[in-house]
């Protein structure tokens, strides 16, 4: 049986307004392009886990509502190759999104997580059912934090190593952290967590051992175009300079990607290369999933 990567979170729909800037507040600005995408942080890491893994299992599991979206999500993930396990909320809708995003490709996000925020601990713990032998359970907080928290105890139970990505972030109860083999903030919900302004390798290393001292094993804090620094490693690794596009899904598209590369058992400093490779493609095209690349696209250093 192929090595499989289980992903719990959010699936929404995204509606992108692209435009020279942003508005400020009770501005508004005319002239924009409109861009209509999947997207949602647990479906775009299970998108980027199915086009980078191709050898392997890729398992979502997420709630949408008894609407067109959520038919669509279904039609999606199918296509895309994934085993998707998604339940239905017969009241709240498919989780939305409302993004703009400026010249830089820089991005303002309003989500409405509808149907994403009644995914209960029970469903979560039910359909994670067949966890044993998992490579990994990619976790996010775009679902309840109760849910996230029972889904990894079941990983706990089940031995198999958890990656939480902690966004958006919120402070997180004291027993989450021991069951985290790896937590990747970037530098703005690694200070929420910790109080430390991460702003150099100095401060992204406070942080870092703030949260190890909690209980986590491993600490990744992405830092944008400056690249991410890494607790097992030590240091800070730089990202590729690209023109970017559009960043909405990079940081999804590196958790994704890092989440492949340790199920492919690579070591610490490939698994960042190769998934800062993958963010770097993903930043120079539009959209939340049309953006992230498939495996074929990377270079040949990473077969």
């Amino acid at each position: 049986m192929p090595a499989s990567i289980y992903i719990l979170g959010s699936t929404n729909t995204d509606m992108t307004i692209r435009n020279e800037r942003l508005p400020l507040p009770g501005e508004t600005i005319s002239g924009g392009v409109f861009l209509l995408a999947a997207g949602g942080k647990g479906a775009n890491q299970a998108v980027a886990v199915a086009r980078l893994f191709p050898a392997g299992r890729t398992v979502f599991i997420g709630k949408v509502g008894k609407d067109l979206f959520g038919e669509e999500t279904a039609q999606r993930m199918a296509r895309e190759g994934m085993e998707a396990r998604l339940l239905v909320d017969p009241v709240q809708a498919s989780g939305t999104a409302l993004i703009l995003v400026d010249g830089q490709g820089q991005n303002s996000i309003s989500v409405a997580l509808g149907a994403n925020g009644t995914l209960s601990p029970q469903e979560a713990w039910d359909q994670l059912h067949d966890l044993e032998g998992a490579a990994a359970l990619l976790l996010q907080l775009e679902t309840p934090l109760e849910t996230v928290c029972r889904a990894a105890e079941r990983a706990k139970q089940a031995k198999v190593p958890v990656l939480l990505n902690p966004a958006p972030a919120r402070p997180l109860p004291a027993s989450l952290y021991p069951l985290l083999e790896w937590i990747t903030p970037n530098e703005r919900e690694a200070e929420q967590l910790t109080g430390v302004a991460v702003t150099d390798e100095g401060s992204a290393a406070r942080a870092a051992a703030i949260l190890q001292g909690r209980g986590v094993a491993n600490v990744l804090i992405t830092l944008g175009s400056r690249g991410c620094w890494c607790s097992a490693t030590g240091r800070l690794h730089p990202a590729r300079r690209v023109e970017a596009v559009d960043c909405v899904a990079a940081g999804d598209t590196f958790n994704g990607a890092f989440a492949v590369a340790l199920a492919e058992g690579r070591p610490w400093e490939e698994a960042i290369a190769f998934a800062q490779e993958a963010a770097a493609i993903s930043v120079t095209r539009p959209g939340a999933q049309p953006s992230i690349p498939r495996r074929e696209e990377l270079s040949p250093r990473f077969p």
